[in-house]
């Protein structure tokens, strides 16, 4: 009798668990991405948890729950402490250049004082990763705004923006969700790439 009691609550955790795993949509990365490039945006998640954890055991929430107040302080300043580019630029060599470039294009960047033109990255205009925000944005009007506005500028902005609406609208910002994980980690990732690539432009 006890060991099937302990065998019933045990199969109720484990459906708990996978409950609370499900519960978030997956409909709109299925309608957007194929299944090697959903693998793929995992990665990029993955990495950028693990680039922010100091444990790398922690969950995103609680990683990404410590910095916030410090992004808020200091803008992006805490990604370009915590993130390795170099380590970001094997992660781009890991994925498949498909997905890379449903995500991301290059564009220059110029420098009047100097006269240096540099690559920089961008957002790529009516591609995948862009298509898949608008179908978020559909039942969330905070991830509405931030799409709306990357799609009409073509970049990922730098003025804060996210990290306030992360902090002042957490119920459209749910930490536990895949999807807000995945925007956080490539917008913040933009982000530290464009302050630390050093490559000059090339027409191509």
């Amino acid at each position: 009798m006890r060991k099937t009691l302990i065998l019933i609550l045990g199969i109720t955790i484990l459906q708990l668990i996978f409950s609370c795993k499900s519960q978030y949509s997956k409909t709109e990365l299925k309608n957007n991405f194929s299944t090697e490039q959903i693998s793929d945006l995992n990665k990029i998640t993955d990495f950028f948890k693990n680039q922010i954890c100091e444990n790398k055991k922690s969950v995103f929430k609680t990683c990404f729950s410590k910095i916030l107040p410090e992004l808020l302080e200091n803008g992006w300043q805490p990604i370009l402490k915590k993130v390795d580019f170099e380590q970001q630029k094997e992660l781009y060599n890991s994925i498949s250049k498909s997905t890379f470039n449903e995500i991301w294009e290059f564009g220059k960047a110029t420098y009047p004082d100097t006269g240096l033109e540099l690559k920089s990255l961008s957002s790529k205009y009516n591609g995948k990763y862009q298509k898949y925000l608008s179908e978020l944005g559909k039942n969330n009007a905070e991830i509405k705004k931030y799409a709306d506005r990357l799609i009409a500028t073509g970049d990922f902005e730098s003025m804060g923006l996210l990290q306030q609406r992360i902090y002042k609208n957490p119920k459209e910002f749910d930490l536990n969700n895949p999807n807000i994980q995945l925007l956080i980690a490539v917008h913040y990732l933009t982000q530290n790439d464009q302050q630390k690539r050093t490559d000059k432009w090339k027409s191509e």
